[in-house]
């Protein structure tokens, strides 16, 4: 049995802010510090054999936190792009407040929340290439990586960590427990709150907590 243990990135600068953050690389704001050593604090006594994480900085401060309060600094991590939160395309960095006001509540919760509606696309000075990705997006490029980097080490008995975003990790969440696309539509991952699955070995659910 092995265990696999989600953390999305503590509150960062643009989330206090109420932006949307994308793949803009904001930093974590001093509650976010908080709350990345409040997770190291419920993961005390865990032995982590390995990490992964994002290349934005947010998350790889998260896990840097967590593992300093463990206590196990030295461990293997691997950074990549595939764990980077979803692109947010034409939305990116602006108020999700008056986004809302602009094209709508209903509207604006379909494009952070739905599986296969991405937001809309346009070429701006923080999207020079105009790229806007769904939820379904996301899962493309994170669920392969999670089958072939992260997953097999947790199926060996090991016990892995992984820090990264909210949408990323929602899509490994919304794999291991089976759900549906109007199911994922109201998940959502608090920032510095750790869930710990158990899987056997072939990667089946045995546990989930979630560590508040």
């Amino acid at each position: 049995m092995g265990k696999l243990v989600l953390v999305r990135h503590g509150q960062s600068q643009w989330n206090l802010e109420n932006r949307f953050t994308g793949w803009v690389d904001a930093p974590l704001t001093e509650t976010g510090e908080k709350e990345a050593r409040r997770a190291g604090e419920h993961l005390k006594g865990m032995k982590f054999n390995r990490a992964f994480t994002s290349v934005l900085q947010r998350a790889q401060k998260t896990l840097a936190n967590i593992l300093d309060v463990v206590g196990q600094t030295g461990i293997p991590t691997e950074k990549n792009q595939a764990l980077n939160e979803r692109h947010y395309g034409a939305l990116q960095g602006l108020n999700k407040e008056e986004t809302a006001k602009k094209f709508g509540a209903d509207q604006v919760k379909i494009w952070r929340r739905s599986y296969d509606v991405p937001p809309p696309k346009d070429k701006t000075d923080m999207n020079p290439e105009g790229i806007a990705e769904s939820l379904k997006d996301t899962a493309a490029r994170t669920l392969p990586y999670f089958y072939s980097a992260i997953l097999p080490h947790v199926k060996k008995g090991e016990t892995v960590l992984v820090a990264a975003h909210g949408n990323s990790l929602r899509s490994i969440v919304m794999d291991l427990d089976k759900l549906t696309k109007e199911q994922v539509l109201e998940l959502n991952l608090d920032t510095g709150v750790p869930i710990v699955y158990e899987l056997d070995d072939r990667g089946r659910v045995l546990d989930k907590k979630v560590l508040k």
